[in-house]
């Protein structure tokens, strides 16, 4: 194959998820065998805009296929749009997306690939209306993206947190607690959905459905007199309380996205001990979730990914974003990717079966 550009950049922006390395991989290993070079810039769009670099050549991609993390490194800070620049004794922000276009073009970047979150592919859809020549590539652990069935890191996710939950199932039922799982998602339940249930959790509260303590207790207080005195309850870190308080942990001056959830497990362990008497425990999985090898499935998920995103670019297109529809890779327009957050219908076929079997959604 004799591919229409001759140099392509990419970049991994965001938060890390288990996958990127596979999709860096899989979009070099394309470029070579049309004999193009590869460029990556490093630590996301910081890179882009210092200038900051690696020719990546054939000896880095290898052994890159099960490693976690980026090996081009990356933040979810440096907005090229709201860039943040020290003077003086102050850090102001500044557009800098004029520096980012100035080293894509001295560099011959022919096509850019960028590998991230909503947030990441909404400063390349803007760069993009400014003249970059830009390819998305869907990733995050939360599964909340619009424009794509599934993004790759979100099924190693739900496997680690399943995991925690078979090994906090052991420790519940030896204690007779009541044990919290708080998972990440932000405001989409993907996450706590699928591993509550892979991980045979008693109760799933998720941001998408409004749940109510006494219901909750219900569900507690019925499998004690079935004989079963321990219970679990999953809940999204986006969940609210049955006041509808959203619990913020922290907020980041400068990310594209500040607001820090967690502390919800807390608030409902101290609720589950009022309301049942029943000793509970809160735990917050964190970042272990976005750590470690990407599962197998998310090996060929990042691989299929990478390879459509290399050559898309190969061929000349742009201002598209690769995406999974009914198990087949295809793309859509930056332009037609629907805007906010692609959360949990309330009729999801997983949570149907999930009530059928007993799983209480505290509604």
């Amino acid at each position: 194959m004799e591919a229409k550009v001759k140099r392509l950049g990419i970049l991994t922006g965001g938060g890390d998820a288990p996958g990127l390395n596979a999709v860096i991989r899989a979009v070099a290993k394309v470029a070579e065998s049309a004999g193009a070079e590869l460029y990556g810039f490093l630590d996301g769009y910081s890179g882009l805009i210092r200038g900051n670099y690696r020719k990546m050549e054939k000896r880095d991609i290898s052994g890159l296929l099960h490693r976690g993390g980026t090996m081009l490194g990356t933040n979810n800070r440096d907005n090229p749009f709201n860039f943040p620049v020290q003077e003086g004794d102050e850090v102001v922000y500044k557009d800098m997306s004029d520096a980012a276009l100035e080293n894509l073009e001295k560099l011959r970047i022919d096509r850019l690939v960028v590998i991230g979150g909503d947030g990441s592919l909404a400063i390349a859809r803007e760069l993009t209306r400014k003249g970059a020549k830009i390819i998305g590539v869907p990733k995050t652990i939360d599964n909340d993206m619009q424009g794509t069935d599934q993004t790759f890191g979100f099924d190693t996710a739900v496997t680690t947190a399943t995991e925690a939950l078979d090994k906090l199932h052991t420790t519940a039922e030896s204690h007779h607690r009541v044990m919290v799982l708080e998972l990440m998602g932000r405001y989409a339940g993907w996450i706590a959905l699928y591993s509550g249930v892979a991980g045979g959790a008693d109760v799933i509260l998720i941001p998408e459905i409004p749940w109510k303590m006494e219901k909750v207790a219900e569900k507690i207080l019925s499998r004690q007199k079935e004989g079963k005195p321990f219970s679990i309850i999953v809940v999204a870190e986006g969940a609210k309380t049955p006041e509808g308080e959203k619990i913020i942990r922290e907020t980041i001056k400068g990310s594209g996205d500040p607001v820090r959830l967690g502390g919800i497990s807390y608030r409902i362990a101290d609720m589950v001990e009022k309301v049942t008497g029943f000793e509970s425990r809160a735990t917050i999985l964190g970042h272990v979730q976005r750590g470690g090898s990407p599962s197998p499935f998310d090996r060929i998920l990042a691989t299929r990914y990478g390879e459509a995103a290399g050559m898309l670019a190969l061929a000349g297109e742009y201002g598209k974003m690769v995406s999974l529809r009914n198990g087949i890779i295809t793309w859509v327009a930056f332009e037609d990717i629907p805007q906010g957050c692609r959360t949990v219908p309330p009729d999801h076929q997983l949570i149907k079966a999930a009530r059928n079997i007993g799983i209480s959604f505290g509604d």
